[in-house]
């Protein structure tokens, strides 16, 4: 048991009891603190720009609190993994950082609370949450499940267009493609010459392959991983336009592009050997800093190309919620520090210090594009999205698994297109079979 976890479990429910702080001219995070002065609540961050960005603000929360934030650090590929853990041991974690894809198994799984819990009680909200003001996407795609609102979008990217306007320029182009068709058909043979690449489409076996290689194609070209019976869509007349097309795409690409994950695409651009990337929102302070980027004057970035579907840019980021396994001190300490992390009022310095922050508020200064050139693309791509850009249920994880195997074999010209698509469907339905999707044990939910 955590120090004062007691003390302010009392507190807790004498503040319950009696509505204080409800006057919302009398409401501020130090006073609605006040019984939890001593908390810990311990929540797990990535290695990455928008958690050391938020990092740098929490001395700020925690002197106005009394609050402690105790951080505990992963690489993305490890936070999965450690949070489960913790979870189903009952652990220590008080805040659940959840991905886009996480988000069904933790709800389904009672890990996370929903908002309302919170939101329903005065004393610990914030009278300037205004749940309007996010992106209705981002909270949609991010925090919400099965109509729930459970977390608060916290470090949400979008997939935009990197591209180099010297690069562009000199091979004769006044603008990045508009489409992808564009983008392959004329820019690909232009500017993919003496050892420079039109483009670059981060590939690696990982959620890189899954994600922002595989699912990039899917959607723009009218594609998807389901119908809406829950079964395979990978065959479709869609879906496989997407899935060749990348196919085809891949002779304006560098060699071994099979092998590249997010660090060796930026890095491709960043020095200048490769012309255009589709990558997330948050590498823009990577490439535009000259410490970084050799190309760092060239850089400009616009929504990602349009498919036949229309724009369906690449979604990614997270969000945050209370552990249902916390006791009540620690859900009311964390609550208002996810509050205060994702709040208007701190948006701004977020994004000043490399952060992303889904508030539209936080957008509203038009001198922000002139600092910021990845603001009115990133705009422009949370106004219309898929939520389900991934599959958000329980079973993405070894869904994933299935397609990072087959669809880097597609792209190594292992299987046709037709092939690994058949490959991925059939497994895909057993898993979504085996839980329990068909039967009606659990909804057509995703």
């Amino acid at each position: 048991m955590k120090l004062n976890r007691l003390l302010c479990s009392v507190a807790l429910a004498s503040v319950m009891a009696t509505g204080a702080f409800a006057d919302d001219s009398d409401w501020s995070y130090k006073k609605a603190a006040e019984p939890y002065a001593g908390t810990t609540i311990d929540v797990v961050f990535l290695l990455r720009p928008g958690y050391e960005a938020i990092e740098a603000m929490i001395p700020e929360f925690e002197n106005e609190t009394g609050i402690k934030v105790n951080v505990i650090k992963h690489p993305y590929e490890n936070a999965l993994g450690e949070q489960v853990r913790d979870f189903v041991a009952g652990g220590d974690l008080d805040i659940a950082l959840i991905d886009l894809v996480w988000i069904g198994n933790f709800a389904e799984n009672d890990w996370i609370l929903p908002i309302e819990n919170f939101t329903s009680n005065a004393a610990i909200t914030d009278p300037d949450l205004d749940l309007d003001d996010f992106f209705p996407l981002v909270l949609d795609a991010f925090g919400s499940w099965n109509g729930t609102v459970y977390g608060l979008p916290f470090d949400n990217y979008s997939g935009l267009l990197f591209y180099n306007r010297c690069m562009l320029e000199e091979a004769g182009f006044d603008g990045p493609p508009e489409t992808w068709t564009e983008l392959k058909d004329t820019y690909g043979p232009a500017l993919t010459k003496d050892g420079k690449y039109a483009f670059a489409l981060q590939s690696k076996r990982n959620e890189t392959q899954s994600a922002d290689s595989f699912a990039r194609v899917l959607w723009p070209f009218g594609g998807s991983f389901l119908d809406e019976e829950f079964k395979s869509n990978l065959n479709s007349e869609e879906s496989q336009t997407g899935l060749k097309f990348r196919q085809d795409l891949m002779q304006y690409m560098p060699d071994g592009i099979v092998a590249y994950d997010h660090a060796e695409a930026v890095n491709g651009f960043a020095q200048g050997d490769v012309a255009m990337i589709t990558e997330w929102s948050a590498f823009y302070s990577t490439v535009v800093s000259p410490d970084t980027s050799s190309v760092a004057d060239c850089v400009e970035i616009a929504p990602e190309p349009k498919g036949p579907a229309g724009r369906k840019p690449a979604l990614g980021g997270f969000s945050l919620a209370v552990a249902s396994q916390a006791d009540e001190a620690e859900q009311a300490a964390a609550w208002l520090f996810i509050q205060w992390a994702t709040s208007k009022a701190n948006a701004l310095e977020y994004l000043e210090r490399g952060g992303v922050p889904a508030r539209q508020s936080a957008y509203e200064d038009p001198a922000l594009a002139d600092k910021y050139k990845f603001v009115p693309a990133l705009v422009e791509s949370w106004q219309d999205g898929v939520p389900e850009f991934r599959p958000r249920f329980a079973e993405w994880p070894e869904i994933t698994e299935i397609v990072q195997e087959w669809g880097t074999k597609m792209m190594l010209g292992e299987v046709t297109t037709e092939e690994g698509a058949q490959e991925i469907g059939s497994r895909m339905e057993t898993v979504l079979e085996d839980a329990g999707y068909y039967s009606g044990e659990k909804p057509l939910a995703q």
